[in-house]
């Protein structure tokens, strides 16, 4: 199995997924929207131990929700779960959403990350700005989006670099494309100890991050382990993810794609699923390929997963730009 990228190398390459993002530079925080174009199968898994979220019991294979409308990644800490409600308020405007007795109800599950101490103004006043972030975001999503600082990657840190918003994808030979999205915030780090090489360099597609490579030989302090900040408490990092597919998958085989993906996380940071993480990651399955699902295929999407969240994870901090305040500097900066 070889991988290459589609033609966006986003999570757009996936049918039927739009890809919205609103930011505000002086909060250094934003919303970033997936909107289904038709009802997509749901799922997510969690594995930090700190995490965040809006309506994920429902995506749990037991219970009654199939499909999701859009799923909405935001920063702000739990002040980011309103960005939902704008979401929802956006679908609602437009008659998307859950039939209920001539109501729609959009089912927009969420999750967010911890950007509060990253130097930027956070005195927003009575309420955060996050529900007109998520309108906002809704309401600008199409096929074609930035990385890096923007949207909920917009105040998105890692161990002494920041980080941000990253998209990657990857087109199987059969044709089913496996895609991520990924707001990256770990307390980790994803370079090789204090070197410019990226943890997940043995993925990379062309110079899609760089280009570099492992550092050859491998530092003697690259499993040393070092967090962002030595006195955060639990819950002030976070990666939020999502893992998406074109193929046809019932919600426990989503499921299965969303632990695949997290493999990825530990492919690009290391460490990663600590306590004062909320990692996560969404899988979303649109059908929009006749191909359908095979315990072989899983294997190999499983596969695809894994390498497509650790490319979309470096793209995320190899894309980020620098802005007045910042407190850790851009990868573009690093020596070494």
């Amino acid at each position: 199995m070889s991988f290459r990228a589609g033609p966006r190398n986003s999570l757009t390459d996936v049918r039927g997924l739009r890809v919205g993002n609103a930011s505000d530079d002086d909060l250094k925080s934003g919303v970033t929207v997936v909107i289904c174009d038709e009802p997509a199968t749901a799922a997510v898994q969690v594995l930090g131990g700190a995490p965040g979220t809006r309506e994920t019991d429902l995506l749990e294979p037991h219970n009654a929700v199939e499909a999701v409308d859009a799923i909405a990644l935001a920063g702000g800490s739990a002040f980011g779960l309103d960005a939902a409600s704008g979401v929802q308020a956006a679908l609602r405007e437009k008659g998307i959403g859950f039939a209920v007795r001539g109501r729609h109800i959009p089912i927009v599950p969420s999750a967010i990350c911890f950007d509060l101490t990253n130097g930027g103004n956070k005195d927003w006043g009575r309420y955060p700005p996050y529900r007109e972030l998520g309108y906002a975001a809704a309401n600008s999503a199409g096929l074609d989006f930035p990385l890096g600082t923007v949207g909920a990657g917009a105040g998105a840190l890692s161990y002494g670099l920041k980080g941000g918003l990253g998209s990657a994808s990857t087109v199987l030979d059969n044709g089913i494309t496996v895609a991520a999205l990924v707001v990256a915030n770990p307390v980790g780090s994803v370079m090789v100890g204090d070197t410019r090489h990226f943890w997940a360099a043995p993925f990379e597609v062309g110079d899609e991050f760089g280009g570099l490579g492992l550092p050859s030989p491998l530092p003697t302090d690259a499993t040393d382990v070092r967090i962002k900040f030595r006195d955060a408490p639990a819950g002030a990092n976070t990666t939020i993810g999502i893992i998406a597919t074109d193929a046809k998958l019932a919600k426990p085989l989503a499921k299965r794609l969303a632990i695949a993906a997290h493999d990825g996380y530990a492919r690009a940071i290391w460490p990663t699923h600590t306590p004062a993480d909320g990692d996560l990651v969404f899988a979303l399955a649109t059908g929009a390929n006749d191909v359908e699902a095979s315990l072989e295929l899983m294997i190999e999407m499983g596969a695809a997963a894994t390498a497509t969240m650790a490319r979309a994870i470096a793209r995320a901090v190899y894309a980020a730009t620098a802005a007045p305040k910042d407190i850790f500097p851009v990868w573009t900066t690093r020596q070494g």
